[in-house]
């Protein structure tokens, strides 16, 4: 329904959808976050060790690491800090760059990525994607791919 100063309201419809959409979004985190506890680790500990151990050698650069994990430099770098003084990671210099610092999964890090990653998957199975049919799976990517490619797009101009 639109107002007088051109406000698109929500259907209903539209409304049930979007507060489905919330209530997912932070119970399954949340959920995933308490699975995590057990090895001392958060969602965005998880993350960061997912994009280390993905990467060439173990490594990137800290800018291209908070835009990979949404993160303010200034937050990644307290977040790097914690992770290394737990021995998960470590900061190298750039030798191309004075600046540019690299954050390198340790040896640690990589046997702690091996230990958990199968309890994290199991995790989402069990909270996500076993409970959806292939046929729901499909269309929930197909749905989502859109939002996901304008919210990057949208990113990328700010």
């Amino acid at each position: 329904m639109d107002t007088e100063n051109g406000t698109r309201w929500l259907s209903d419809e539209e409304q049930r959808t979007w507060r489905a959409h919330l209530d997912v979004s932070r119970l399954l985190m949340h959920q995933l976050e308490r699975d995590l506890q057990p090895f001392g680790l958060t969602n965005n500990d998880y993350e960061i060790l997912v994009n280390l151990s993905e990467s060439k050698d173990h490594r990137m650069r800290m800018s291209d690491l908070a835009a990979a994990t949404l993160q303010s430099k200034s937050r990644l770098s307290h977040q790097i800090t914690r992770m290394e003084n737990a021995g998960l990671v470590r900061r190298e210099n750039c030798e191309s760059d004075r600046r540019g610092l690299f954050a390198v999964l340790t040896e640690q890090g990589w046997e702690t990525m091996r230990k958990v990653a199968p309890h994290h998957v199991a995790s989402v199975r069990q909270h996500f994607i076993d409970l959806l049919s292939p046929d729901e799976l499909k269309a929930l990517s197909s749905s989502l791919a859109p939002v996901a490619e304008h919210l990057r797009a949208a990113r990328g101009k700010g």
